[in-house]
């Protein structure tokens, strides 16, 4: 069955003052990224690049009037493909090389994904039988010879560093378990942690190339002594410190 033509690809919504969510309607919710614009003073910040499958830097230029800190929060595919855009490139020690290779690059068509990694992901509760696109963003385009584009960092980033807008400062939250590079970032002054993939509203995939149950769970642990108000993830809705402690134990119970 062919797919609609998208009229849009990105679509964007104010969460409040400065902080704006772009994400790809059209992506199957495995592969949606949270795509996260911050305004500071000195310079913005920007949470994640989602699949690369369109422009981000064109789609949302209004939105990059200024200097410009894109930060991966790991180097999977949904995350990093639009980062090569972007003039200042940070991402954990751990995740450089995969992000400078294109590694980590999935693909849009199901033919690829064999009966036994669908029935996987649908265990894990991501039913992709209907496909990863409901839409394509231009004729001829082809969900089958969709690419990582590798990038270097401009910045390599670890434990304890901080990423400063200038009015704002956030330090990065080394969070291992999904990936093994996987950050997070906080902002004690007001309990904010964009977290990624480290721990978000939806299924938590700890059984993919490079993911460390073990170090997942110590994750989790660090998760639940930290003093959140809100978490922005990397998928699904944001959320505040009830949900995360029933997430971080759900976890915790799962895999003890």
């Amino acid at each position: 069955m062919s797919l609609p033509i998208a009229d849009r690809w990105f679509e964007r919504r104010e969460i409040d003052a400065g902080l704006t969510l772009i994400w790809e309607p059209h992506v199957h919710p495995l592969l949606r990224c949270n795509i996260w614009r911050l305004k500071g003073r000195d310079a913005d910040l920007l949470v994640d690049t989602g699949m690369g499958i369109v422009s981000l830097r064109q789609a949302a230029i209004d939105l990059f009037d200024k200097t410009l800190l894109a930060v991966a929060t790991h180097a999977h595919g949904d995350h990093v493909g639009g980062l090569h855009e972007f003039d200042h490139r940070l991402v954990h020690g751990c995740e450089a090389h995969a992000l400078s290779e294109g590694r980590d690059s999935y693909s849009l068509d199901l033919a690829d994904f064999s009966a036994a990694s669908q029935a996987r992901l649908a265990a894990a509760g991501y039913d992709i039988s209907d496909g990863l696109l409901t839409a394509i963003p231009h004729p001829g385009y082809r969900p089958a010879a969709h690419v990582l584009k590798g990038c270097e960092p401009t910045r390599v980033l670890a434990e304890g560093d901080v990423v400063d807008l200038g009015d704002r400062a956030f330090e990065v939250l080394h969070l291992p378990g999904h990936s093994p590079g996987s950050i997070g970032l906080w902002e004690a002054a007001t309990g904010t942690l964009f977290s990624g993939d480290a721990i978000y509203d939806g299924p938590l995939l700890d059984e993919i190339p490079g993911a460390d149950i073990p170090a997942y769970r110590a994750t989790m642990e660090r998760l639940l002594r930290l003093p959140v108000q809100v978490v922005h993830g990397g998928h699904d809705g944001s959320f505040g410190a009830e949900r995360l402690a029933q997430i971080a134990r759900g976890y915790l119970a799962r895999t003890g």
